[in-house]
């Protein structure tokens, strides 16, 4: 959480709107604020026991008292909470506007790089994001590397979300600030991969898929030799 933005948005309405003002002022005072989301499904069989199985889960976490904050709702509610979100955005005409967003993943060694470089030295400085700023752990050897999507080559990396929202006329400064990024990850020697790239030229998706490149281009060749699908990519196709 950004001093500039909100502490409840369209992806998260953890905190009470009574606690709002104390998470302002905290965002206020540091800048950044770090929010860990924790998620805890129970049943019938151990509604009883719920609460002392969140404290085993949260007894070894650093953070700062007083700022826990929960909410109970159906495994229905939980999967379509952006949907209400979603519908108070709509009333107010905020949901239909442009949306510059980057989806990383950063490797577990350079987090705290990134963190430097990008949330604080970027993000922070310039004091132009309005959205939420996610960031989720994940494992490789969840990820199946026969697919085509190119991820870190670490046992551990983050999905880095910055889900921007503009006005109709000033998207290119968070559009510009997204590239800034991706030009410190470079600079940084930061091997981070977009999820869901645009890139104009081909030499600029060799160098994304990495070593994946040559399988990549097999497959196009084995099961769209005449290079009908996905023209708008131009992975296989220049400008």
């Amino acid at each position: 959480i950004m001093h500039q933005s909100p502490p409840n948005n369209w992806r998260s309405s953890f905190f009470p709107l009574s606690d709002q003002s104390r998470i302002t002022s905290l965002s206020t005072k540091h800048g950044i604020i770090y929010s860990l989301e924790v998620v805890k499904y129970y049943n019938d069989l151990n509604a009883d026991t719920i609460d002392e199985e969140l404290q085993v889960l949260l007894k070894g976490l650093d953070f700062l008292h007083g700022f826990i904050f929960k909410k109970d709702v159906s495994f229905v509610d939980f999967l379509n909470r952006v949907r209400s979100g979603e519908l108070k955005l709509q009333s107010k005409g905020l949901w239909d506007v442009p949306h510059p967003w980057l989806n990383l993943f950063v490797p577990k060694s350079r987090i705290m790089d990134f963190n430097a470089g990008a949330f604080i030295n970027i993000i922070h400085k310039q004091n132009k994001t309005t959205g939420p700023i996610l960031v989720y752990p994940m494992h490789h050897n969840k990820w199946d590397d026969r697919m085509s999507a190119v991820i870190p080559d670490e046992d551990t990396f983050y999905n880095i979300g910055l889900l921007h929202s503009s006005g109709v006329n000033d998207w290119e400064v968070l559009d510009e600030q997204n590239k800034e990024i991706l030009q410190f990850c470079d600079k940084a020697g930061i091997k981070a991969k977009q999820y869901l790239p645009h890139y104009r030229t081909k030499e600029e998706w060799m160098n994304h898929f990495d070593s994946k490149w040559d399988i990549f281009q097999q497959r196009k060749a084995q099961f769209d030799p005449k290079m009908i699908l996905s023209p708008g990519q131009r992975i296989f196709n220049s400008f």
